[in-house]
Order: structure tokens, then C-alpha cells, then sequence
């Protein structure tokens, strides 16, 4: 999943590259206009992906620890019916 260092510091290179691609370029101001916002849309559209992507990767993790629980649950309660059978044993024996 993306953290927050990695996320700034795509937004600082993306920002940095379109300052720099507007001082070098020898375009008018309205292709470079087209171009920074088809930029800023195609980069927007990657960022939606890869925090998809972590949202997906979370909901996996989650549904695994879920599927983990319900195992340990259902283990501590047999167990827990074991011991009892085996307590209630003891004691009708004891009578």
C-alpha cells in the first residue's frame, strides 16, 4: 500500500515535472494548458488505480484475519466442549 512518504513524493515529482515541462516548452499557452491537464488527469486516473489497488490489497488482509478468527474461535470452543466432556466424566465418575 502506498504510504504517505511515497504518496508525497509522487505528487512533488509530478508537480516538479510540470513546472519544469512549462519553462522548457516552446508551445502557446493553450496546447500547454491541454497538455497539463490531460497530464493531471492521466495522473489522477493512475492514483485512483494504485489506491484501488491498497483498498484491495486492505479488504484481502481483512478477510483473511476474519477467515483466521473464525478458525481460532471455532478451535477454542471445541476445545472448550472437550474439557467440559471431560470434567462432566470425572465428576459422574466420582459419584
Amino acid at each position: 500500500m502506498i504510504n504517505g512518504k511515497v504518496f508525497w513524493g509522487i505528487v512533488t515529482a509530478a508537480a516538479a515535472g510540470a513546472v519544469i515541462g512549462l519553462l522548457v516548452a516552446p508551445e502557446d499557452g493553450k496546447k500547454m494548458r491541454k497538455k497539463i491537464k490531460k497530464s493531471a488527469n492521466d495522473w489522477a486516473t493512475d492514483m485512483i488505480d494504485a489506491l484501488e489497488k491498497g483498498k484491495g490489497k486492505v479488504l484481502d488482509a481483512a478477510e483473511q484475519v476474519k477467515i483466521k478468527g473464525e478458525k481460532y474461535k471455532d478451535e477454542a470452543l471445541a476445545s472448550t466442549e472437550d474439557a467440559i466432556d471431560t470434567a462432566q466424566t470425572a465428576v459422574n465418575k466420582a459419584k
